[in-house]
């Protein structure tokens, strides 16, 4: 059961959050990086909600099966660069069963974003993050959550997944720029201060919601 307290506990990170200076433009921009499967996408859920409807960019829509890692000039000309001046960014999800981008969408400039996926913490990104996230679920059991959810009809692309994701941070590491560590617990979240930031009091919030998606 969902404590009383955890409302106002997720609210204090995202009152922390909502409280940066803009790091893009009008925007403060924060990341949320972690291995595929650690339960990226369903924490930015949970904290887009706390800040009040933030907008959340999925870094699965920008990626292709031919550029796991290699959107991010993609990501900079269609979503950073407009954002940066002010504008309206346009650009155009993946669609993974089709194998091509599909419609064009339009992000406003908000007062935060959340852009969440593996890879949302590189060197190319950090200099626009307000705030860098890192799951911190190991990988081992973060890949093994995502199996299960994909099952084997995706074995296959699962393989050729951990190899670049392992290249991936290999080259270009984020956890170590991490300024907030978030963990899952059996009843929730709870985070503490990365190597980014000076160790602090680690924080709870207990959330009685499904377990990661991805």
């Amino acid at each position: 059961m969902e404590s009383q307290s955890s409302p106002q506990s997720l609210q204090s990170l995202a009152s922390e959050l909502a409280g940066l200076p803009a790091s893009l433009g009008p925007v403060r921009l924060i990341g949320i990086d972690g291995h595929a499967g650690s339960g990226k996408s369903t924490f930015a859920g949970l904290l887009a909600q706390a800040l009040g409807g933030a907008p959340v960019l999925h870094l699965d829509d920008v990626a292709t099966h031919e550029e796991l890692f290699g959107w991010d000039e993609r990501l900079r000309a269609q979503v950073l660069e407009p954002l940066a001046a002010g504008r309206p960014a346009h650009w155009a999800p993946y669609d993974w069963t089709l194998r091509h981008f599909g419609p064009e969408r339009v992000l406003e400039p908000a007062p935060v974003l959340l852009v969440e996926g593996v890879g949302a913490g590189r060197r190319a990104l950090r200099p626009r993050l307000a705030r860098l996230l890192w799951m911190e679920t190991p990988r081992a059991k973060s890949w093994g959550c995502g199996r299960n959810r994909d099952g084997r009809e995706l074995s296959d692309f699962w393989d050729g997944w951990e190899r670049a994701e392992l290249a991936h941070f290999s080259d270009d590491p984020s956890r170590p720029f991490a300024d907030i560590l978030v963990r899952q617990s059996g009843t929730g979240y709870e985070w503490s201060s990365g190597t980014a930031e000076t160790a602090g009091t680690t924080t709870s919030v207990t959330q009685g919601h499904e377990l990661p998606r991805a």
